[in-house]
């Protein structure tokens, strides 16, 4: 019997309007892997930032002074543009993600590309310019710490693959 891997995956991906703005976001998915996965019961959704206490909509943050790890570390903080540091609801909404994934034994996540918690590859510099730089948000990086496979909503083939390896 093979088993069937659980994903962890942002909830603005699948349509919850749980975003900073009060929106959703929709990916480009023409292929239907996410109704599939959805259809299978694979997917665990969760917005790191509502569970870790921040509201809908909120004010959009960015980190200050690092990336996600150096948010882990204590290195760097999240601000909102008027200067709110809101780096311990970002902090707490990791934890959760992390226990979920825990909970529920998911091989992988795709999470929300550039977000200050989800971002995996890119997020924005701090400066509240729309500005991008290299980097992985809280959540993405403390799910790494832990093996867990980071992806974007662009990587949904990726991720795919990755699944028909370890399902193989």
């Amino acid at each position: 019997m093979t088993i069937m891997h659980k994903i962890l995956i942002s909830a603005c991906l699948l349509g919850r309007p749980v975003r900073y703005d009060g929106r959703a976001r929709h990916p480009d998915d023409p292929t239907h892997l996410l109704d599939r996965w959805r259809r299978e019961d694979r997917l665990v959704p969760i917005c790191p930032e509502v569970s870790g206490g921040l509201p809908v909509p909120r004010p959009p943050a960015e980190i200050v002074g690092g990336d996600g790890n150096d948010v882990l570390d204590g290195r760097a903080h999240l601000l909102t543009a008027d200067g709110r540091d809101v780096t311990a609801p970002f902090l707490a909404g990791a934890q959760a993600a992390l226990a979920m994934a825990q909970e529920h034994d998911v091989a992988l996540a795709i999470l929300k590309a550039r977000s200050p918690s989800c971002g995996s590859h890119q997020i924005y510099d701090g400066s509240f310019s729309s500005t991008l730089r290299p980097g992985s948000g809280a959540t993405a990086a403390l799910l790494r710490r832990h093996d867990i496979p980071v992806f974007t909503e662009d990587q949904l083939a990726a991720a795919a693959l990755l699944l028909e390896e370890l399902e193989g």
